[in-house]
């Protein structure tokens, strides 16, 4: 065992085996979820059948939210695999790859072979950690990104003068410049913050002048100012002008209608990287035996969580994944307290009711889920649910076994094996626990979330996949989605036509003069025409349960069905509109 630790090429070798075999079979079997999953997957798709890789678009119209590097990814796996969930989810697994094979350096580097061994698996046993690898969103590749930065600026700043300090403000600034690229300039906020704090914690604000970081710097702007140059050079300012203003409103305000508390991410982070958070809040102080570097390397972590998680928490959009790259620093700090001083680990009183608050909460909601085939009809009947939609998605014909709740009974078997690790000190329960938690995670993916899809989205993705190969129109009322532009393979002429561009123009025109945004309602325009305008092929309306009534009352439409919360209805063109 002791010549394999000290094998590190053969370490990152099995490491990226491992990896490979954890998150990348099944990643397919489930459609893409709306909004953001299918999001990013539509501009990829969008990319591949319109041969225009140069900037992002969605619905066929210039999309200003996010940069091209990960839709970039996603257009070259859809090329290799085709226009598909696999495809779409495939980059985020090559990211796992990458980002243990960075965990087990950097912790190799911090302490040993070994720590960086049990940070990998602290992190890989946490539940959204483990969740997003498995996802098409962007987040993934952007944290990586922003973590190699601050790992690399830190290196240059502990030791300016050193042999490698510009070799690390270039990867650093690489690496910046690279996360801007995957999703915006939010990512040189939460960096400078990070390394800002950092100086100023450690008294050392002058090394803002150094060489290396001047050389990062300039890095930074010149590798994520690429992009937005060109751009700017093939005359599309208005992309980035709007995409700026999209910035500025996502933290400004309750942008797509996701609200929260301020302690939104705090309890995301609680209950998400379960048990991790807990081992993380009762290692927090424990650092006193490090090592002067070790020390430099846990404050730069410990400013980097802090600044995301209140950076976060303070803006007004909340967003599961906003506060992922917390991820990192927390599955960190958590490992130094089970390599370091896990003789000496405790939970006081109050961690050890939070900690099974959350064990109980988990183990509750999955075994629930588990016993959804016994409990459906009685949540049901009893009428405590009072949204129509909700109701309707409930009754979806889902095949569940019966034993889907052993799942929940292995997550309660592994908190209770790591719990009675951390109070007896036994190495080894502790990885049994956490195994445990591997193999509930794994399961929960691949036999709860496509069952939960079946519930939520599946008539719509259904309705969709069946229009994907016909002359068509298909647009949804009064709820965002992305999944019918993805579902239906819409093509570039699906929406341009000259009667079309003329109807929507006046709307928008009108909205324009009414004080609304012109961009912004383009989708709305868009529907309006196909409700009201002159159309040369059929238009299919999609719209949930409680919006029926807004669109059965217009003229020339009719309803076809309805299906677990979703109505469907066509609009067929008449002789006078052709």
């Amino acid at each position: 065992m002791t010549g394999i630790l000290n094998n590190n090429k053969l370490l990152m070798f099995l490491i990226a085996v491992i990896a490979a075999i954890i998150f990348i079979p099944f990643i397919g079997n489930c459609p893409l979820f709306d909004w953001d999953e299918v999001n990013f997957a539509e501009c990829a798709r969008e990319m591949v059948v319109s041969d225009d890789y140069s900037h992002v678009q969605l619905n066929f119209r210039p999309f200003w939210e996010k940069p091209p590097f990960f839709i970039w990814l996603q257009a070259l796996s859809m090329n290799i695999f085709g226009v598909n969930e696999f495809a779409a989810r495939f980059p985020n697994a090559v990211c796992s790859i990458v980002s243990l094979i960075a965990i087990f350096h950097v912790g190799r580097r911090f302490d040993s072979a070994k720590f960086g061994l049990v940070w990998c698996f602290v992190y890989i046993t946490s539940l959204l950690p483990h969740f997003y690898f498995k996802s098409g969103i962007i987040d993934p590749w952007f944290n990586l990104f922003m973590f190699l930065s601050v790992y690399n600026c830190i290196q240059f700043l502990n030791n300016p003068n050193g042999k490698k300090e510009i070799m690390n403000a270039l990867l650093s600034g690489l690496f910046l410049g690279a996360a801007v690229l995957t999703k915006g300039p939010a990512a040189i906020l939460l960096v400078g913050l990070t390394i800002l704090v950092f100086l100023i914690w450690t008294k050392q604000l002058k090394l803002l002048i150094s060489r290396p970081f001047l050389i990062f710097v300039f890095t930074t702007v010149f590798v994520s100012g690429s992009w937005f140059l060109v751009e700017w050079i093939k005359g599309n300012k208005t992309i980035i002008y709007e995409f700026i203003e999209y910035q500025i409103r996502l933290f400004e305000t309750e942008d797509s209608g996701h609200s929260g508390p301020f302690i939104y991410h705090s309890l995301v982070l609680l209950i998400g990287c379960f048990p991790s958070s807990l081992i993380f809040i009762a290692s927090y102080l424990k650092y006193k035996d490090l090592t002067p570097y070790q020390k430099q390397i846990r404050k730069v972590f410990i400013c980097l969580f802090w600044v995301v998680l209140l950076i976060f928490s303070i803006a007004k959009t909340k967003i599961v994944h906003y506060s992922s790259l917390c991820y990192f620093p927390l599955t960190f700090v958590a490992t130094i307290g089970l390599v370091q001083y896990f003789q000496n680990f405790r939970f006081t009183t109050a961690l050890k009711i939070i900690y099974w608050a959350c064990a109980i909460v988990l183990t509750m909601a999955f075994t629930a889920m588990g016993l959804m085939k016994f409990i459906k009809d009685p949540i049901l009947n009893s009428g405590l649910i009072k949204d129509a939609f909700a109701v309707q998605n409930l009754q979806a014909d889902v095949h569940w076994t019966g034993f889907e709740f052993i799942i929940g009974i292995i997550f309660l078997t592994g908190s209770v094996l790591i719990y009675k690790a951390l109070q007896s000190h036994k190495i080894r329960l502790l990885y049994y626990g956490l195994a445990m938690n591997l193999i509930f995670i794994m399961l929960s993916i691949l036999v709860l979330v496509p069952k939960i899809e079946q519930y939520t989205q599946h008539a719509a993705i259904e309705f969709y996949r069946a229009r994907a190969n016909e002359n068509c129109y298909v647009e949804t009322h009064n709820f965002k989605s992305y999944a019918y532009l993805f579902y239906s393979n819409r093509k570039p002429g699906d929406y341009v036509n000259a009667e079309q561009i003329k109807y929507i123009e006046a709307q928008l025109d009108q909205m324009v003069r009414e004080g609304r945004s012109r961009t912004l309602s383009f989708a709305t325009a868009n529907l309006m025409w196909m409700e009201n305008g002159k159309i040369d092929r059929p238009a299919y309306i999609v719209c949930r349960v409680e919006d029926e009534s807004e669109v059965a009352g217009l003229t020339q439409i009719h309803k076809l069905y309805q299906k677990n919360g979703f109505s469907f209805f066509l609009r067929s063109p008449l002789p006078t509109d052709k």
